[in-house]
Order: structure tokens, then C-alpha cells, then sequence
């Protein structure tokens, strides 16, 4: 990392810790993404004051929510496609791609339900499907560019993402959580990270494209902790690769010794508001692996995110890796998020500079420019429509062109 980007940084946090220290408003989430099975749980039972007002399957909703309060059982199902077209063919000709995708997910609460100590069984089980020639997973390298639209959005099939035990401790100031993990759910979170909700760009996502990020469904353990009011750690370990649609062979991987570890320091005003209002810094670290033929590496990734009024949403975030296999080597990304009708809809616009990761593309590679701009309109209680646009400068797999745009539209229906 250069010496103006480590400056950048430093500088970042020592300004922007003052007034995240300074608030104390509450509301939000406790440790996990917002695409945490219990986060998801709770968005989707929400009154959101959507357009068409009421929720069409009211009674639907209504029995969802008497079985949690008596057994403790939530549950969640939802259906999401992307289409995205570019301005350009890609490399192969290809100039649209286009996915779809079915979850049911839920979490049981068996252990002193409705307590803060409660422990929940979660599990998530998915099938993505594309439509077309390709899907989203692979149209940002069929357009040259080093990176990733809507990751999760692949022809993948059935899958397991989460199957897992969560147990809060110490009041509820301290969670732990073993089994087959998903680990954006826990590693540098951003409110606005979810390809289901938030930017379509994995630039704008878990570690600004510089973090290693193994696959769903890993066996590891995870935990985070509030060491006070305001300072928080989140770790985990898990196996650095592992196979979804084979979902309980990550056991068998554990005595491979082929790991990803990670560990997050941060402030906060309080633990609710953990990815609302915070800075932190993660360091991760991975194994080489004989198996996939990759280096070993590690790095760092740095985030201040700040809530204004409960509507404005401004943030930075950023990344160095040393090898590892990741997209990026060094990454800045910059935006702000705004939350329109009282938290209804959200409009998002984001800027990210990345210099593509040697280890994993060889030297002499442009640095990359990325830009998205969203409006996710909730246009029912169940159904969210986001048109999106993109534009990327200098992508560094495609000489032939200097800029690209991509434009796209994002549908999800929860129920």
C-alpha cells in the first residue's frame, strides 16, 4: 500500500472516530450483515410503508409471526432476479446477463427463547439459476473488468449457504456461532453490502474486492463481542474452501489445514447500531492450498460508515491484500446512501479505485474505475424494484475499451 493511502486511511479514522463516538442512537442490528438470516427475518416482518401500502398476503404474515412469538420459529422465503445489459459486447460477445434466485431460510429458537441469552438453529437453503447465456457471477469478467456483478447470482443450482447454531452470551453482548457459514455475514459488514438490497457491484462490497472471501457453507466458528459500550472485536475461522451443492463435506476439509481467519476492531455509539454507525479495521489471513492451487496471503480492510438523521448515509471503505488470491490489491471506495419516504426507499451512489491483485493477474495491468448508481423503489411490503446503472473506466482485462457502461434492474418479492 502506498504511503498516500495509508495516510488517507489513518487520517480517515482519527477524524471520523469523534463523531461516531459522539452518538448514541438507537435502532438496528446487533453482530451479522444485513443479510444475516435472523436480519433478514426481522427486515422482511417490517412495515416498511411500501407505495401499494398494505401487505397482499396479510394473513400470511400475520401466521409467520404467531409462531415465532409461541414457538420461536421465524421463517422466510423470497425470490430475486437481476437482468444487466452494457453498452459493449464483452469478450466473447456477450452484452446482457441474467439470474435468478429462490431462498427459504429460517432460525429456530430453542434455548431460553426471547431471553438474551437464547441460542437459535439457523439454516438457509438456496437454488440459483440463470436465464440466459450467462449469469451476473460472470459478466463482469466477460466484460474485461476485474470484479463481480451481484456475486450470489450465478447458474449454481441447489445449494446450502447457512446451517449453523447461534448462542448469545454475556446479556447478549457477546454471539457465537458453529457450523457451515456464510462469511460476508461476519467479515467487514456494510449496511449497504447485500446484492439482494443494496449495490450490485461486489466493488462496493466485503472488502472492496482486496479480501479473500471463501465460499458458502464453510465449517468454522465465528463470534463477536462488545468490550465496551462502544468497542467491538468480530473473528472468525473457518476452512479457506468448501463446496455448496456438497455442503457437509466442509467437515471432512477441516483437518486439511487450508484456513481463512479474520478479526475486526471497532467503535460504534452502541451494539445496535454495530453496521449503521461505525469504524473498523479487519485483518484477514488464508492458507495456500494444494487443492486449489492458490498462494496463501493476508490483508487489511478499513470502513467508516456514519447514519445522519436517520436519512443520509455516507461512507468509506477500503482494502490492501498481499497476495491471497483476491481481486484487488489496493481498493478505495466512497459513497452515500439516502433513505427517501421515512425509510421506505433508498437511493445509493458509490465511486471505487482498484489496482487489480498481481498474485491472481500478473503485472502491468491499468488501475480500474468503478461507479454505481440505485434506487431501490419498495413498491409493495413484499416486492422491492432497483434500477441500476454503472460505469466502468479502464477495465483492466479489456484494453480495447477505456469505459463501459452497464445498466441493469433488480426485482425481490419476500414473503
Amino acid at each position: 500500500m502506498t504511503i498516500t493511502v495509508c495516510r488517507l486511511l489513518l487520517l480517515g479514522f482519527l477524524m471520523m472516530a469523534v463523531p461516531v463516538l459522539a452518538s448514541d442512537t438507537a435502532g438496528g442490528k446487533n453482530f451479522g450483515s444485513p443479510n444475516a438470516v435472523e436480519n433478514i427475518i426481522e427486515d422482511d416482518a417490517t412495515d416498511s410503508g411500501a407505495t401499494l401500502g398494505d401487505r397482499l398476503a396479510r394473513s400470511w404474515f400475520d401466521w409467520k409471526a404467531g409462531i415465532q412469538e409461541r414457538h420461536g420459529f421465524g421463517l422466510g422465503f423470497d425470490y430475486s432476479a437481476i437482468w444487466l445489459g452494457s453498452s459493449k459486447e464483452g469478450l466473447t460477445g456477450e452484452d446482457a446477463a441474467s439470474s435468478g434466485m429462490v431462498r427459504i431460510f429460517g432460525a429456530w429458537e430453542l434455548v431460553n427463547r426471547g431471553g438474551a441469552n437464547s441460542g437459535a438453529f439457523v439454516w438457509k437453503v438456496e437454488n440459483r439459476h440463470k436465464y440466459g447465456n450467462i449469469p451476473p457471477f460472470d459478466f463482469g469478467f466477460e466484460l474485461g473488468a476485474v470484479g463481480m456483478f451481484a456475486p450470489p447470482f450465478s447458474g449454481q443450482g441447489g445449494r446450502v449457504t447457512n446451517f449453523y447454531w447461534r448462542q448469545r452470551l454475556a446479556g447478549g453482548k457477546v454471539t457465537i456461532v458453529g457450523g457451515l457459514l456464510d462469511a460476508t455475514d461476519h467479515v467487514d459488514v456494510f449496511a449497504m453490502a447485500s446484492p439482494w438490497t443494496g449495490f450490485i457491484n461486489f466493488a462496493f462490497s466485503t472488502g472492496t474486492t482486496t479480501v479473500f472471501l471463501p465460499n458458502d457453507a464453510t465449517a468454522g466458528i465465528a463470534a463477536g463481542a462488545m468490550l465496551t459500550d462502544k468497542l467491538y472485536v468480530i473473528g472468525g475461522i473457518t476452512n479457506a474452501y468448501s463446496d455448496p451443492t456438497r455442503p457437509f463435506k466442509s467437515f471432512d476439509y477441516l483437518g486439511d489445514g487450508e484456513y481463512y481467519k479474520s478479526l475486526e476492531l471497532g467503535l460504534t455509539p452502541s451494539q445496535g447500531r454495530i453496521y449503521n454507525d461505525n469504524v473498523h479495521f479487519t485483518y484477514w489471513h488464508v492458507d495456500a492450498s494444494t487443492k486449489a492451487g492458490t498462494p496463501g496471503g493476508w490483508g487489511l480492510a478499513y470502513q467508516y460508515v456514519r447514519t445522519m438523521k436517520e436519512r443520509f448515509m455516507p461512507f468509506l471503505r477500503g482494502g490492501f491484500a498481499n497476495d491471497g488470491g483476491s481481486l484487488m490489491q489496493k481498493s478505495v471506495s466512497f459513497g452515500l446512501g439516502y433513505t427517501t419516504f421515512n425509510g421506505r426507499d433508498q437511493l445509493g451512489f458509490a465511486g471505487n479505485w482498484g489496482k487489480p491483485n498481481e498474485s491472481s493477474f500478473g503485472s502491468g495491468l491499468r488501475d480500474q474505475y468503478t461507479f454505481e448508481l440505485f434506487y431501490r423503489w419498495q413498491l409493495g411490503e413484499q416486492l422491492a424494484i432497483t434500477p441500476d446503472v454503472q460505469l466502468l473506466l479502464d477495465p483492466a482485462l479489456n484494453p480495447e475499451h477505456d469505459s463501459l457502461w452497464v445498466y441493469g434492474i433488480r426485482a425481490r418479492l419476500a414473503l
